[in-house]
């Protein structure tokens, strides 16, 4: 099953790391999914939204993150098994119990620099490529959060995830960064790239006239596929995006309109998922062409 989300935008500050961790949580407290995330920004965002600093900070000592994994098997080619940095019982939501995370670190920066150094392009590529093969049959949906740019690291994921979701906001700026994204997609074709799941608006001003106008902008064309669902502006998201140490409901979290957003969200996602691996109607087969002699044959048989 094709289930690897890549989140990304060349463009920053557009809120990839916040719906992720919405997006993961709501999947598994809503539709009982089993959700892995993986942390690819050197910033750990996600990480510290779905566990405690203290907690995040002692698996990054214990060398237990995404760099440590990399710098294993890409630097130093030591076989080791990816499940070993994958983090259970993340997550503040009291009924969100099944999301994993495999946490980032700031070191990150310094690994994709020797890779760069050593041209351990391919090997890096195919390390992304063997992890991502494993945890699609333990995972339900597996989201990859990734950092602004286009690092190593990043076209890594991007070409061999099997989806790119890609959150935006609705300004100038940040459609530009989209833009960027699809020049650079369309450049090596050869080389493999992650289909195209959908554009998602987020921190949209719902009284905005020109955020509208920019939305309207961002639908019209179909190669975005928008998704319906835009994620308002609001302070009760910024607010999730802070762990607590006590459990909350997720209707606690996630309260009123952005609740409804983001539920909204998943399902489209779940639905464009399961689009894109319901296999295709084979094509009727086509009658057998009759000679005129069969046609003879059939009409006059013999005896």
């Amino acid at each position: 099953m094709r289930n690897t989300i890549a989140v990304m935008n060349t463009k920053g500050g557009v809120g990839k790391s916040t719906i992720v961790a919405a997006l993961a949580e709501t999947l598994s407290s809503e539709h009982g999914k089993n959700v892995l995330v993986i942390d690819s920004d050197a910033q750990a965002s996600v990480s510290s939204m779905l566990m405690t600093v203290t907690d995040l900070f002692g698996l990054q000592r214990d060398g237990l993150t995404i760099v440590d994994y990399l710098v294993a098997t890409v630097l130093r080619e030591n076989q080791i098994e990816w499940a070993d940095f994958v983090v259970r019982n993340v997550s503040d939501v009291d009924d969100a119990r099944s999301v994993y995370l495999i946490p980032s670190d700031m070191q990150l920066t310094l690994f994709e620099r020797e890779v760069s150094k050593e041209s351990l392009h391919a090997s890096l590529r195919n390390t992304i490529a063997d992890v991502l093969r494993k945890v699609r049959p333990v995972f339900d949906i597996i989201l990859i959060d990734c950092p602004p740019g286009l690092s190593v690291l990043t076209e890594s994921w991007l070409r061999e995830a099997d989806f790119h979701l890609s959150p935006t906001k609705a300004d100038y700026v940040s459609v530009c960064g989209l833009e960027v994204f699809r020049r650079f997609k369309s450049l090596n074709p050869e080389m493999g790239f992650a289909e195209n799941l959908g554009v998602l608006v987020n921190m949209r001003d719902l009284a905005s006239p020109v955020d509208t106008e920019y939305v309207n902008w961002l639908r019209s064309n179909p190669e975005n596929r928008c998704f319906e669902s835009s994620i308002p502006r609001v302070n009760a998201l910024q607010d999730a995006a802070r762990f607590q140490p006590q459990q909350r409901s997720y209707g606690a979290k996630y309260p009123g309109q952005v609740g409804q957003a983001i539920k909204t969200l998943s399902r489209e996602v779940l639905v464009r998922l399961e689009a894109a691996n319901r296999p295709l109607a084979a094509p009727p087969s086509p009658e057998p062409v009759r000679s005129e002699a069969t046609s003879e044959a059939e009409a006059h048989p013999a005896g």
